[in-house]
């Protein structure tokens, strides 16, 4: 799966009307092959700076993780199988990890070859033979990939930048602030957002403070007669996938693994901790919240 938006932008935001908000300030531009923005309030002389620094974090998120910049750390371990991680690539292949294993395997990185494939045109099948997040090893410092490998990091390197972005915002002391890189995280505030399907339109509202936010619909963008959200054995079952969590990175890796799941499986990953809610809209338009 490569690095343009692997996902219809299901969530959209407006500033609350608020006092503390009304002096806001705003940034727009792209990353990761899409819109991305910052919205905050506080002073002119320290939100410059602060976007700047902003602008600087997604820029090296870019650098590490997309699969459109020849030099990135992705790319070189997908072209030599191997690669000694910095780390917050290295923090980046252990959250993947960790949803890998929350989603019971249904969030898998190795899909690559697969998207690829069906990009292209070609037959899958060889493809899904190389899928297996369980056949790379992360030993003495090197990640290694299983011959013929190849990953994305489409499905958490978004949520991953959106947290770095906001905890380097909190840390500068931004109480109100909303970061949108695909996913969404507040550092404080009222944030109204709108949960939407692409096929049935606006079914839900939330109202984000502090917290992320992240969401997955499938039948977005299809790919070989399929959703772009793949698996070697499973289809989506979900037509929209919305996560609300402590953290934008696991918030976007499970509502990409769980467009795939089943409902005992939602019921399961709804206990993890730092899950705050889950919303599925089904292939009927039908709402459930959990």
């Amino acid at each position: 799966m490569n690095m343009n938006r692997r996902r219809f932008l299901t969530i959209s935001a407006a500033f609350a009307a608020t006092p503390a908000l009304a002096q806001s300030h705003s940034w727009q531009g792209r990353a990761f092959g899409a819109e991305v923005s910052i919205r905050l309030s506080g002073p002119a002389g320290a939100v410059q700076p602060a976007l700047h620094e902003a602008r600087e974090i997604i820029s090296q998120m870019e650098q590490r993780f997309s699969l459109f910049q020849p030099a990135s750390e992705l790319v070189r371990l997908n072209r030599q199988g191997y690669l000694q991680p910095s780390a917050p690539f290295a923090a980046l292949f252990d959250l993947a990890d960790r949803a890998h294993r929350i989603t019971e395997g249904l969030f898998d990185p190795s899909v690559q070859p697969l998207w690829q494939a069906l990009a292209a045109g070609d037959d899958p099948t060889g493809a899904v033979a190389l899928i297996g997040w369980d056949r790379l090893s992360f030993d003495r410092g090197t990640i290694r990939l299983a011959p013929g490998q190849a990953l994305t990091f489409n499905g958490i390197a978004q949520g991953f930048a959106t947290d770095a972005v906001a905890d380097a915002l909190a840390d500068a002391g931004f109480e109100n602030a909303l970061v949108n890189i695909g996913e969404l995280r507040a550092t404080g505030g009222d944030w109204r957002l709108a949960v939407e399907d692409p096929q049935y339109g606006m079914l839900a509202t939330r109202s984000l403070d502090r917290g992320a936010i992240a969401t997955s619909s499938p039948l977005a963008t299809p790919l070989g007669g399929g959703g772009h959200i793949l698996h070697p054995t499973r289809t989506p079952r979900w037509s929209t996938v919305s996560v609300e969590a402590d953290r934008a990175a696991m918030a976007d890796a499970l509502s990409t693994g769980l467009v795939l799941a089943d409902m005992d499986l939602i019921r399961q990953v709804r206990q993890t901790a730092g899950v705050r809610r889950i919303t599925l809209v089904d292939h009927h338009g039908d709402l459930t919240t959990l």
